[in-house]
């Protein structure tokens, strides 16, 4: 925990709650210090500076001090770069900070995940429909890689045993992966799986990981989904409920 003033730190705001009348409780994703609870004392007064700055999705550098569970917000500059994503890309960046609200404990650092989320974000804000599952999807492996849920994906997690090329896999929540069975609704070849270790090994770059998931990614969309619902404790994420919701109206 850090116990010295720290400035010009990257960061984005992933939840706020009112704290009083006029100030607010920040849940933050920084690349240096993880997820951090802040207190931004007068955010809600006409005349903060806070009031514009401190959105969702947008890149910041913050100051903060204090060695308390909740530290105070000092200073905090919008960095530039994209609009606020809107429509759907406006709801996937919302799914992305529930996972992470949901998924990383406070004071845990990741910067390369911090820097996937910097890459995904800038994707939904290209507004390119074309992009934005994918970028999901590789988000969602990230994530579970860095924080330690995702098995290696180039083998059988039971018995360690080398995955078959064009043999169909599934990823199981607490099986690991496994062959597919005849009634598993979903499922990748053996090469697909071990594309998309390799695209997570320690030097590649999110675009690799992007461009591996590309085939099969709706059947790679039905495995994460059931493994993120599991660990989230969840049937259904809020904010996929929301999604579904306005899709039905």
């Amino acid at each position: 925990m850090a116990t010295k003033p720290i400035s010009d730190e990257p960061a984005y705001v992933l939840h706020r709650y009112d704290w009083s009348e006029s100030s607010l409780i920040l849940e933050v994703f920084t690349r240096q210090y993880g997820r951090l609870a802040l207190v931004a004392r007068g955010a809600k007064k006409p005349s903060s500076s806070f009031r514009p700055i401190l959105l969702p999705l947008q890149p910041l550098h913050l100051a903060f001090g204090g060695d308390a569970e909740i530290r105070t917000l000092k200073s905090a500059e919008w960095q530039g770069g994209h609009v606020m994503p809107t429509g759907d890309a406006l709801l996937s960046g919302y799914y992305l900070n529930e996972l992470l609200m949901r998924l990383l404990a406070r004071d845990d650092p990741h910067p390369a995940l911090f820097d996937a989320y910097t890459a995904t974000v800038q994707l939904l804000a290209s507004q390119s429909v074309d992009t934005l599952q994918l970028a999901l999807r590789a988000f969602e492996l990230r994530l579970l890689r860095d924080i330690g849920l995702l098995p290696l994906l180039d083998l059988e997690t039971a018995t360690l045993a080398p995955l078959h090329a064009h043999t169909r896999y599934v990823l199981v929540a607490e099986a690991g992966l496994r062959q597919a069975h005849a009634d598993d609704r979903s499922g990748l070849p053996g090469e697909q799986w071990q594309a998309l270790q390799q695209a997570l090994g320690h030097e590649a770059v999110f675009s690799d990981t992007l461009q591996a998931c590309i085939p099969g990614l709706n059947e790679l969309k039905i495995q994460l989904r059931a493994l993120l619902h599991y660990h989230c404790g969840v049937k259904v994420l809020k904010t996929r409920q929301m999604m579904m919701d306005l899709q039905a109206l």
